[in-house]
């Protein structure tokens, strides 16, 4: 995890029970889920193995070692999981390295977090070596602490990253909104105890109490999640 504040710091605007948003990266801000899914086509490929696209709705979202190691399983690569998570992680590198697109709507969200000094963390299952290259087409200075997936114990969608980014900022998970886009990050923040808004990006996710899905990140603004958070 890296930070640029005090573990204390719980900074809101105007008086709001919200005191940080938390976002996720891969399909909720950048709209890359899709290059994920075409690298680990290439490299099983490579391997000699053809992917059904069938797989795609179980692997998107997960953790590296969750992906990796089903499409293992399902396939027989005769590959070991730390290896073909260097593989998988040089090929995106390389893909995202002349930038990545950003998902609609989220260029005017940071900007309206920043404008507003709302505390706001990137909170990715990717490794540190992606976050930090995807940062440098979002924006580092949007964020004031990233949590990658391989610096908590457990990955989503286990609820150590978001516990991890709420604490950083001294804050209440409960009184933490975030943003996501799989089934997989939705049941992670959701077990920290975060208000979440869903929206999905390769499979459907359907509403439950305490978490609002939307069909696109324009409908996200500072007003809708102060929103989510006060209905508690």
């Amino acid at each position: 995890m890296t930070s640029t504040v005090p573990a204390s710091l719980t900074r809101t605007a105007e008086g709001s029970a919200l005191q940080a948003v938390l976002l996720d990266m891969d399909g909720t801000l950048v709209d890359t889920e899709g290059f994920w899914w075409d690298v680990e086509v290439e490299v099983f490929a490579d391997l000699g193995h053809r992917l059904d696209e069938a797989w795609r709705d179980v692997v998107v979202g997960g953790p590296m070692t969750r992906s990796a190691g089903y499409l293992i399983d399902v396939t027989g690569a005769d590959i070991a999981i730390e290896e073909i998570t260097v593989l998988l992680n040089d090929r995106f590198e390389k893909r995202i390295g002349r930038g990545v697109p950003l998902m609609p709507g989220a260029a005017r969200l940071l900007a309206e977090l920043a404008a507003h000094e709302v505390p706001t963390a990137l909170v990715s299952a990717s490794h540190r070596r992606i976050i930090d290259r995807v940062l440098e087409s979002v924006g580092r200075h949007h964020f004031a602490l990233t949590v990658a997936g391989d610096e908590v114990t457990r990955t989503k969608p286990h609820p150590d990253p978001y516990l991890a980014a709420a604490a950083g900022f001294g804050a209440d998970p409960w009184r933490c909104a975030v943003v996501e886009d799989t089934a997989t990050g939705v049941a992670a923040a959701e077990a920290a105890g975060c208000r979440v808004v869903a929206v999905p990006s390769v499979a459907p996710i359907a509403p439950a109490p305490g978490r609002v899905v939307v069909p696109s990140l324009e409908q996200v603004n500072l007003t809708f999640l102060r929103a989510l958070v006060t209905e508690r």
